[in-house]
């Protein structure tokens, strides 16, 4: 049960757990009309925003173009906004120093379980929706707090807040783990038992033929191009364009920064294929600004979420065929997601020996430093060195 009184809405119904847009009309001492981290009347705010849930959508439209930030975001935002109402009973505007280190002790066991996790994802429409699916990691919480901390700077520095509690809590940040990025990656044994997997499936369906098509294709484009999974989603036909003969792919990646990829045979080869498949010509028109993939009935997009679904429905389903012949196998696909295919790109384009300045470009990195976590041919330098002091410690068993 909650630690503080259930509040309720402005017609005295309890209010109930549910996305923002859904929630009843909430009453003043809860919207922030009177919040106490509110400046004075006299000093000009920059929004137009009269409650807490109108200041935090004036800062989530900034992000309207970014639509895989916005859903973040959104959230975080709307995370922190059930909390202070449902388990603080008091507004976002009133939160202060102690509330916030609350906030931090929850979200790594929001309790009471029942109320704040569901099982699986769940649409916002849909009555088993729920904010968490668990207690949030340590990286997962340092996440959420960096993204909350700009929306305090932000409702700051508009003016629509007196100060920033947030930025009284000293957090220690938490520095990318190279050998976290490394180890979410499929080695080149458990790729290619993948690729052999999808390539023996039985077609015993229309449907289950049109399954195994648009895997074909989004494990090309995953695996050939790196690209982010709102990226896929966000493809179009006409992205993909010649330029003197050769192939490229144009993208609108993280920060709204724009690159060109080239494109290999084998992606035009994979993209030949889906789109014959789909009753198409086999190369895309310029003018065609149809989405890359598609729904099993071939007429719209899939949203980014969606990809995600599908291409773990494909590695649960190969994790559960090795699970007998090959459980290290089974066991690293079952952890596989999305965002390991970026990884595993990156790693094997490495491994092929790609020179770091073209593989920091098909990557789309910001830093050189962040291309170098996949570079692995200094490490088995290092280990053959180290081959040379090889010899026998005298406890050891030799024995067979």
């Amino acid at each position: 049960m909650p630690r503080y009184p259930q509040p309720s809405g402005s017609s005295g119904q309890a209010l109930p757990l549910a996305p923002l847009e859904r929630l009843p009309e909430l009453p003043d001492e809860l919207n922030g009309r009177f919040g106490v981290n509110r400046p004075p009347a006299t000093q000009i705010c920059q929004l137009d925003a009269r409650t807490d849930l109108e200041a935090v959508q004036s800062w989530l439209v900034e992000y309207q173009s970014q639509p895989q930030t916005f859903r973040t975001y959104r959230k975080e935002a709307e995370r922190l906004l059930l909390w202070c109402w449902l388990e603080k009973g008091k507004a976002f505007s009133s939160l202060n120093r102690q509330d916030l280190a609350d906030y931090q002790q929850f979200l790594k066991d929001p309790q009471p379980a029942a109320r704040w996790c569901g099982h699986g994802r769940a649409a916002r429409h849909s009555p088993d929706w729920r904010p968490f699916q668990g207690g949030l990691s340590l990286n997962s919480q340092q996440h959420a707090l960096r993204i909350l901390r700009g929306l305090f700077q932000y409702l700051h520095a508009a003016g629509y807040l007196a100060g920033n509690p947030l930025a009284l809590i000293r957090q220690k940040e938490i520095r990318q783990d190279a050998r976290q990025v490394r180890e979410r990656h499929l080695d080149h044994e458990t790729w290619e038992a993948l690729v052999d997997y999808l390539q023996h499936q039985p077609v015993d369906s229309p449907k289950r033929q049109k399954q195994l098509e648009r895997w074909r294709l989004l494990l090309a484009f995953l695996y050939l191009l790196a690209p982010r999974v709102h990226e896929v989603a966000q493809a179009r036909m006409n992205d993909f364009f010649q330029r003197r003969g050769n192939w490229w792919w144009a993208v609108q990646g993280k920060g709204q920064k724009y690159a060109e990829i080239p494109v290999s045979e084998a992606l035009v080869a994979a993209l030949k294929r889906y789109r014959e498949f789909m009753g198409l010509p086999p190369l895309p028109p310029g003018d065609d600004d149809s989405p890359v993939v598609r729904d099993l009935q071939g007429n719209k997009g899939i949203s980014a979420n969606m990809i995600y679904r599908t291409m773990k429905d494909l590695t649960d389903e190969a994790s559960r065929a090795f699970a007998t012949s090959n459980p290290e196998i089974a066991e690293r696909l079952a952890k596989t997601s999305t965002h390991w295919f970026r990884h595993t790109s990156i790693t094997h384009q490495a491994d092929a020996g790609v020179e770091l300045r073209f593989l920091a470009r098909n990557a789309r990195h910001a830093s050189l430093a962040t291309t170098r976590i996949y570079m692995h041919e200094e490490e088995e330098a290092w280990q053959e060195q180290n081959r040379k002091q090889d010899w026998q410690a005298p406890w050891a068993d030799t024995q067979d």
